[in-house]
């Protein structure tokens, strides 16, 4: 068994500030040091926006675009970024625990310490990301994309990732064995040190075109 990828936590603390956000949005372009906590965030779009150590508690983020974000030691408790656009951002020590994350858009983005825990990310996108020290944890992933993606240190632990797309992503020293899917898009030749379990092997040979009788 792989050991646990090791990850640093944000660099939070829950004495922090609350903060009214949507007044600072209006006049900032770099918010840090705050908790929001039971807020809607509608309507918003900023590009290059920094965040540095804020919690966001039963936050909703709706029809919000914030490309090119940066977040530093951020953490999202029981919040629903569904459909959220965080393309092309820069993430470290992020944290999302227990939160919606449908159709969220992280395409692009250079991830760096970061843990999806207990989330529903259906539909998310991933393509194209740089991703190192990152662990998806409990979470359902189902039709994800994971595209022509760089998935290093990276942990898939007990997701629910039925239809994902890792087509063109090398997929060495990734570990699926927890996971749970009847179908993935992948590319043969990048599969080469996958860890999975037998039944998941046929899958994977199905999916690049072997036939594979059943008994």
């Amino acid at each position: 068994m792989n050991s646990p990828v090791k990850i640093a936590a944000p660099r939070t603390d829950d004495t922090f500030p609350e903060i009214d956000i949507i007044t600072m949005l209006e006049d900032e372009a770099h918010l840090r040091v705050g908790i929001i906590e039971d807020c809607e965030i509608a309507n918003v779009t900023i590009e290059k926006l920094s965040l540095d150590k804020l919690i966001f508690k039963q936050t909703s983020f709706v029809n919000v675009a914030f490309p090119n974000v940066e977040m530093t030691d951020i953490v999202f408790e029981k919040c629903d970024l569904s459909n959220v656009e965080f393309s092309d951002g820069i993430f470290h020590r992020v944290e999302m625990k227990q939160s919606k994350l449908i159709g969220a858009n992280f395409s692009g983005s250079f991830m760096r310490n970061i843990v999806f825990d207990s989330c529903l990310a259906d539909m998310a996108m991933f393509g194209f990301t740089n991703q190192k020290y990152v662990r998806y944890s409990d979470t359902s992933m189902n039709q994800v994309d994971f595209c022509e993606s760089e998935l290093k240190h990276t942990e898939m632990d007990n997701c629910r990732m039925n239809q994902a797309n890792f087509g063109g992503t090398h997929l060495s020293g990734i570990d699926l064995r927890s996971s749970h899917f009847d179908q993935l898009t992948i590319s043969v030749e990048k599969i080469t040190g996958c860890i999975v379990t037998p039944n998941q092997a046929v899958g994977f040979a199905r999916a690049v075109g072997l036939i594979v009788p059943e008994d």
